[in-house]
């Protein structure tokens, strides 16, 4: 349940600058709802109209044209290919040839990263580069492609770097800054992916007409601080989810189960870090065989916080694939076994198994991104990766190593230390970990 609470900004110094785009997105999301009792800021507004009040009237009804909240695969594709050619549409022949990619192209595995843009360069389009119609249109693309609890998810995500960039004493320049991409030609017939990132983000969908798919294989997704408080005085959580959810299902187990899966107190980085190959390890941990019924339905619940980004048609058919091998998937947990932000160090969990892979990690270190009053490290500080070993990008390319300073992995394809730090004699900020 979302809280609030008044603050002013002796209570956490007062902003630095703000990137504008960013802070309109957030606030467009804050106000749609105001007043919801949810984990996050609501986002069931229309961005296209909102952030485009520089343009005039036929620029603002070219953007947001685009139906959103699809309930099938079929819709959403349609729609997000849609949105996509309306983004386009708003762009120069340079600004396209900057956004499009062929669909075979590996740079797409290298362009995204849990390091910040200043440290792995990402592809296609800055959007502080564009105008406010072409904002308005970029991010219409994510409407068109997320349900409303996921595009509430990654503007929280935003909404927490903007956070951290307006009142943290990070120097990190990259934070609010995000790219998009497109791998493909947009359409509802064919293959093509929609990427979208920046530090604490980074989205890899392929949609499929011809085959009626859509994967979200491989995505980060991670948030600093965990729990932070807007310009509205709103509290905002936007990974709640992955935490209620996890100890759902840690609470639900045995003594014995617990035994199986704890290994221990240390908190471990990612094994597979974004942007960074992986060989899956598994067999470590509780099998969903060891699980009841009710149990599996809870692992299940963990899982849809990764996959349960789009229309209900396509996450009930990756969790179908996930729960047909759940018996040969793994789980093992570290760190604390209380759902207390104010003790320990936080946790880490991994989910693996023959069609998913999900890790997530409490980052040990803040990077330098403090803010006074709030958490930045340890529980504050969130990274996670999902991936499918069987269908990573759709089979469209494999995953190369990562690029740029450390590249978001380490070696054997793990995360730098301290969660992704910057290297030793690197730039230093928020972009670590």
């Amino acid at each position: 349940m979302q809280t609030t609470r008044t603050i002013d900004d002796t209570d956490r110094g007062a902003p630095r600058r703000t990137a504008g785009w960013v802070g309109a997105v957030v606030l467009a999301a804050t106000l749609a709802l105001a007043g919801c009792t949810t984990a996050t800021t609501s986002t069931d507004t229309d961005l296209s109209t909102t952030s485009a009040s520089a343009t005039d009237t036929t620029d603002a009804e070219t953007s947001s044209d685009v139906e959103t909240s699809a309930s099938t695969t079929a819709e959403t594709i349609t729609d997000t290919a849609a949105a996509a050619q309306a983004f386009l549409a708003t762009l120069s022949d340079e600004q396209i040839a900057q956004v499009t990619y062929a669909y075979d192209d590996e740079t797409k595995t290298t362009s995204w990263s849990n390091f910040p843009v200043t440290f792995v360069e990402r592809a296609g389009l800055n959007l502080a580069d564009l105008t406010d119609e072409q904002r308005a249109a970029a991010m219409t693309v994510l409407e068109a492609l997320l349900s409303d609890a996921g595009y509430e998810t990654v503007t929280g995500i935003i909404g927490g770097d903007q956070f951290l960039h307006d009142y943290s004493n990070s120097t990190e320049d990259s934070l609010g800054q995000y790219y998009i991409a497109f791998f493909g030609d947009p359409s509802d017939s064919s293959a093509w992916e929609v990427q979208f990132g920046g530090h604490h983000l980074g989205i890899n969908a392929t949609l499929d007409g011809a085959d009626d798919a859509i994967t979200f294989a491989p995505t980060h997704l991670g948030s600093q601080p965990a729990v932070y408080t807007d310009d509205a005085g709103n509290e905002v959580q936007p990974l709640a989810g992955m935490y209620d959810s996890a100890f759902a299902f840690y609470d639900s187990l045995t003594d014995a189960q617990k035994q199986q899966l704890y290994q221990g107190e240390d908190i471990s980085n990612l094994t597979c870090a974004p942007g960074g190959t992986c060989d899956y390890p598994t067999g470590t941990g509780i099998s969903g065989a060891d699980l009841t019924d009710e149990q599996k339905q809870l692992l299940l619940d963990v899982i849809a916080n990764w996959v349960g980004l789009s229309d209900e048609q396509t996450t009930a058919t990756a969790l179908a694939a996930i729960e047909a091998t759940l018996d040969e998937t793994y789980v093992n947990w570290s760190g604390a076994t209380t759902y207390d932000m104010t003790q320990g160090d936080g946790i880490h969990f991994q989910i693996s198994g023959p069609n998913v892979y999900i890790e997530f990690a409490n980052q040990q270190g803040s990077a330098g991104a403090d803010v006074d009053g709030y958490i930045t490290s340890g529980w504050g500080h969130i990274h996670t990766i999902y991936r499918d070993p069987t269908n990573d990008y759709a089979n469209s390319v494999t995953q190369q190593a990562a690029s740029g300073p450390g590249g978001g992995a380490g070696p054997d394809g793990g995360s730098a230390p301290d969660g992704g730090t910057p290297p030793a004699g690197g730039p230093t900020g928020a972009g670590g970990s």
